[in-house]
């Protein structure tokens, strides 16, 4: 029996990581559980605000009157034992409010409005309050319209399993539905119906043999037909008679990549190196060890089936799985490849789902209907259970870190899950990210290498073309003789070719030639970039747009010119220097609809492109065996940006397209365009070389006293007046000094690259140190004061290890 619980309450202004103690009405102590939302007075006692339940106890020990918990709003818990403790690490390891870290965990249906239904599942006592379910599937649950008796019956009707709340989003996540049928009689009063049937109503008489099979169940109309091989016009009759009652029955949605794509795959043939890896893995997952694997294997190198065989080792022991890949646009291909091996087990969540695709496959997966998670950074929060397995594929990218808060980074959170559940986790890479790659220097994680591409087939060549060197030859062109040529011989030779170029748009900026004017963004301190598909001038920060100017705003003149270049400027001029060329082109642009990664990359596969063109996206995952030449556009894009990990970005992205040429029969190739052609990030991507660039970068970083050498925070300040925000990060850096001593490096405080973003001023510093036991303490405080200044319009946040400090 629990008299007191304790509740994190949802107070955006006033958050707190210390639970409030609330008195638990007498009607509800033996049902209210831990990790359940409800609904509390708070403040002067008029204001109601949402809460979740972190602990009970039988007794307090506070003196005064306790204030009572108004409503429940879960009839069982929504958070189980092992996300509540999750939520409390991460808001002690991000800097953030845990009730922060609740909302990042639950589904968008539990944290958006909802509707709450409780759907019969078993007979109720018609004598009870709920005599509304007679004839009715289901009810709308409100508790505000309930009395405490009525929701403490309804706990024991949950706790009996004789109904289920079935939550939905108003207007987005409304369950899909079929039409179904249900008996409407027992089997004695079919017995007697059949009495009555004339001797040749043999189809008749098959159905009432089919409704007894199926009393006390719902069958969708079309599997009932199938499995009683009667037809529709039978469960017609069967209507009119009275023997059945059609109803609407739910089905959950299936996402793109998990249609159309039965199970043909059968697990590969291993090379010595994967079996290596697999048997090391599997022995961990067998003695449920959680243990870090580090999978360094250059591209193409057969991580994937390395992956897909441990997986099965841990689905064969009775457990669950959960696999991350990086982006949206690497899901399709890796989806389709987990289906095959493992049908209808798997489950995908990514932000492409819609509200409905994620709602329907996050039941799935609580309901142990999936016990292989395919997804994005999020997907780590799925509520698995016996988790035997975390992959973390392309473990060394960026987007694995959340850039809101609570900013967490899904590898930390990985190892926490996989702590808690004593079970391997596999970083796989064919650039491991410094901070892993040292790591297993110093064995703290266990490195395996695959060190050759499956088919044995060499890495393709790379060519370095000097830029400058083309200036002088020809007119500026987004292309080198050398590439044009070579995707020329691609098309002859009915082969593909992958375009990257780290940039969308048409071009970078529109410029006056008379005045110099440049068209600045009203919001942010950066220009506008043209987009001809729109015909409109667009913020890629804050999504301001505006027409593209006919004459210059400052001076009048009409010589308004384009420079730079962009995706769709690109894609024009191969049109035009290729005519015969089919092109595809693969960006946040074109890619905006629900559907169009799989669409693109579809098309792609079926050959009904020669070329896809694209930013970083297409730079990792893809495998098509047709794709022989492989073209970077301009690999100095990143080198120039003041970030410290600007090379280590570069080099991991130039390896990873790369990679993309040449993974079947037919040799690859690879086009370098650079203005930096002797620069060591370029030069050992063009020999494959991670293993030295990892050694010249790892003295760079020691010189420069930077990770993995060091840990780094992040801290910003923004606010709509620039005075404001410098004075209080001045007052910050004042702060933390005086309480850090001279243990920390304090870089800043300086405004942000962009100084200037959505109308707000940003200010940063960065904090370096390799020990120091009062920082986090500090941080802790700051976190506590940004509320305060909040109310005066300062936002202030704390990253701990940025993946970009520009």
């Amino acid at each position: 029996m629990a008299e007191i619980a304790q509740v994190i309450v949802d107070v955006p202004t006033m958050q707190t990581n210390r639970p409030y103690t609330y008195q638990v009405p007498q009607e509800w102590q033996y049902q209210i559980k831990i990790g359940m939302r409800v609904v509390v007075p708070f403040g002067n006692g008029t204001r109601k605000v949402e809460g979740v339940v972190v602990g009970l106890d039988e007794t307090s020990t506070y003196d005064g009157q306790l204030k009572k918990i108004d409503s429940l709003m879960d009839l069982n818990p929504v958070l189980n034992d092992e996300l509540l403790q999750l939520s409390q690490w991460m808001a002690n390891q991000t800097f953030a409010f845990q009730i922060t870290c609740i909302h990042t965990m639950l589904p968008a249906m539990l944290k958006t409005k909802t509707q709450k239904y409780l759907h019969l599942i078993d007979e109720v006592d018609e004598e009870t309050f709920l005599t509304q379910f007679h004839g009715l599937d289901e009810i709308e649950f409100n508790p505000e319209k309930l009395t405490k008796p009525q929701l403490s019956q309804l706990l024991k009707l949950k706790k009996q399993e004789k109904v289920e709340v079935v939550y939905r989003v108003r207007d987005r996540a409304k369950p899909k539905t079929v039409l179904g049928i249900s008996p409407a009689l027992t089997f004695e009063q079919y017995e007697e119906q059949r009495s009555t049937l004339n001797s040749q109503a043999k189809a008749q008489n098959r159905l009432l043999s089919y409704l007894q099979s199926i009393i006390g169940k719902t069958i969708k109309l079309t599997e009932a037909r199938q499995n009683s091989d009667l037809s529709t016009a039978v469960f017609n009759t069967g209507a009119k008679k009275g023997w059945l009652i059609k109803k609407k029955v739910e089905i959950y949605r299936t996402p793109t990549a998990l249609q159309d794509t039965a199970i043909i795959e059968s697990q590969l043939k291993l090379n010595d190196e994967q079996q290596i890896a697999v048997s090391a893995i599997n022995q961990a997952v067998d003695q449920h060890q959680d243990k870090t694997f580090l999978l360094e294997g250059v591209t193409g190198s057969g991580k994937t089936e390395v992956y897909l065989q441990c997986i099965k080792r841990a689905i064969d022991q009775g457990q669950t799985a959960i696999m991350l890949v990086p982006e949206i646009s690497l899901t399709p291909q890796i989806v389709a490849r987990v289906k095959r091996r493992f049908g209808s087990d798997v489950a995908v969540l990514h932000s492409g789902l819609s509200n409905g695709e994620k709602y329907d496959e996050w039941r799935r997966i609580e309901n142990q209907e999936a016990h292989v998670v395919v997804g994005a950074r999020s997907a780590i929060f799925a509520p698995v259970t016996n988790l035997g397995l975390i992959i973390l594929d392309e473990e060394h990218e960026t987007s694995y870190k959340q850039d809101e808060t609570p900013r967490y980074h899904a590898r930390d959170v990985a190892k926490w899950r996989a702590k808690y559940h004593h079970a391997p986790l596999v970083l796989g890479s064919a650039t491991p990210s410094l901070e892993s790659r040292a790591r297993a220097e110093k064995k703290v994680y266990h490195q395996l290498m695959l060190t050759q591409r499956v088919n044995h087939h060499p890495m393709p060549e790379v060519n370095v073309v000097d830029m400058r060197q083309e200036l002088r030859k020809h007119a500026e062109s987004n292309f080198s003789t050398e590439l044009l040529e070579a995707l020329a011989q691609r098309i002859t030779r009915g082969e593909q070719s992958i375009l990257m170029l780290n940039r969308r748009g048409y071009s970078s900026f529109i410029m006056c030639r008379d005045c110099g004017f440049v068209l600045q963004c009203p919001n942010c301190d950066i220009s506008l970039t043209l987009h001809m598909d729109t015909h409109t001038m667009k913020c890629h920060y804050c999504g301001h747009e505006e027409a593209i100017p006919d004459i210059c705003p400052n001076c009048h003149s009409h010589q308004i010119r384009y420079y730079g270049t962009g995706t769709q400027k690109v894609e024009a001029e191969l049109a035009e220097k290729l005519p015969n060329a089919r092109i595809l082109r693969m960006d946040v642009d074109t890619t905006r609809r629900k559907g169009m990664h799989e669409k693109i990359l579809r098309q792609f596969g079926d050959h009904k492109a020669d070329i896809l063109l694209g930013t970083q996206m297409i730079a990792k995952g893809l495998d098509y065996p047709n794709v022989t030449l492989v073209g970077v556009l301009n690999a100095d894009t990143g080198l120039g940006l003041p970030d410290f990990r600007a090379s280590e970005h570069t080099f991991q992205l130039l390896t990873q397209v790369s990679g993309r040429a040449g993974r079947a029969d037919k040799p690859g190739q690879v086009i370098i365009q650079t203005y930096n052609p002797d620069h060591y990030a370029i030069q050992l991507a063009r020999k494959h070389d991670f293993e030295r660039f990892f050694q010249v970068e790892m003295q760079i970083r020691h010189r420069g006293k930077y990770p993995p050498y060091f840990y780094t925070v992040q801290i910003t300040v923004s606010h709509e007046d620039e005075a404001v925000a410098a004075k209080a990060i001045f007052d910050l850096a004042s702060f933390l000094n005086n309480g850090l001593g001279s243990t920390c490096i304090m870089l800043g405080p300086t405004p942000r690259s962009i100084a200037r973003m959505n109308r707000r001023y940003y200010y940063q510093m960065v904090i370096k140190y390799q020990h120091n036991d009062r920082l986090h303490a500090l941080l802790m405080q700051v976190m506590q004061t940004s509320q305060k200044l909040k109310q005066r319009g300062l936002q202030i946040s704390v990253d701990p290890e940025p993946q970009y400090f520009i």
